[in-house]
């Protein structure tokens, strides 16, 4: 039998073959294996003459696959390197070098700039329930953003597509509890014609800090370095103007001296309001914060010169090649 078998391993013609002999043989249950576990019926000496005897064989067994499996494994080497040639005499053909859009690029550089402050980065999902975009941000039911014209309803649903990232807020201050800072970046929809400065979709990253002692104050030394850094102007003017906002109170307009000294709206802000920190379990007698919200597709729009923004999302790679940074 060991003549039989050594021979079946050498003729063994591809590995799926040699390795059904393996376990044929060395297996859980195979031939070789069967015959050690029948050592315990023997006698000491009978079983010292007749365990060294197997013992051997196995060992010759093993031996012979291995042997066998390396000329199998060469010979499919072989076999590939002769049928995958590569004719290193041509040229290369050029491959388009793709790069990072835009949006991409102002999203990467708000987020690193704040990073350096201590704010953390959170995000939410794109379908989200009325109680998070709305009742929690003490948006009542007759505000006009609740009206179907300004948002999108998911059918046979209670759901939405967000109107803004502030549900992030809400998830975010009901998960982690103060001290506090952090961004909620990503895409947010509303019912907008598709024009030069609308599109139904665009992007928004809000800023939260929440921690013991925040005022007012903080929330315009923070926007005015933000804004100055961002736009490469160290003594760009900036003013904050009294507006209203559900969640926020007091709440403000901000806007930065813009072309032949024309001030030009870029963002909204406020302290956060008492009921949307009780909406999240926190207590506004011990903790206070600001919130502020930035469009990314405006910001770039301004920084970089772009007329259309409708340009973001048409697809066209010649915008990219002129528009985008670096390779990926």
């Amino acid at each position: 039998m060991q003549e039989q078998w050594l021979q079946q391993i050498q003729t063994a013609s591809n590995l799926a073959e040699l390795d059904d002999l393996r376990v044929h043989l060395l297996g859980k249950n195979g031939v070789i294996t069967q015959q050690l576990k029948t050592l315990g019926t023997l006698s000491p000496e009978e079983r010292k003459t007749k365990g060294a005897e197997i013992n051997a064989l196995k060992d010759e067994i093993v031996l012979a696959i291995d042997k066998q499996k390396e000329t199998l494994e060469n010979q499919a080497l072989e076999q590939r390197l002769s049928s995958e040639k590569i004719d290193i005499s041509l040229s290369a053909r050029p491959e388009p070098v793709g790069k990072i859009h835009l949006i991409s690029k102002v999203i990467q550089d708000i987020t690193q700039y704040f990073s350096q402050l201590g704010f953390q980065i959170f995000d939410g999902p794109h379908i989200e329930t009325q109680e998070l975009n709305f009742d929690a941000l003490n948006i009542p039911a007759h505000h006009p953003a609740r009206q179907s014209h300004d948002t999108f309803y998911v059918k046979e649903s209670d759901d939405i597509l967000r109107t803004q990232t502030s549900p992030v807020q809400i998830r975010t201050l009901r998960e982690h509890k103060p001290p506090i800072r952090f961004l909620a970046p990503g895409r947010v929809f509303r019912s907008d014609d598709l024009d030069a400065t609308h599109t139904p979709m665009f992007h928004q990253i809000e800023g939260v800090v929440i921690e013991e002692g925040i005022h007012f104050g903080h929330l315009k030394g923070t926007l005015i370095d933000f804004c100055r850094w961002f736009f490469e102007k160290p003594d760009m003017n900036l003013r904050f103007r009294p507006s209203f906002f559900p969640f926020t109170e007091p709440s403000a307009e901000v806007d930065i001296s813009w072309k032949n000294d024309k001030w030009l709206e870029v963002l909204g802000c406020g302290m956060i309001h008492p009921t949307v920190l009780r909406n999240c379990g926190i207590d506004p007698d011990q903790f206070q914060g600001f919130a502020f919200g930035m469009g990314v597709d405006r910001f770039t729009m301004l920084k970089y010169g772009i007329d259309d923004i409708r340009s973001f999302y048409n697809g066209d790679t010649r915008w990219l090649d002129l528009y985008g940074f670096g390779a990926l």
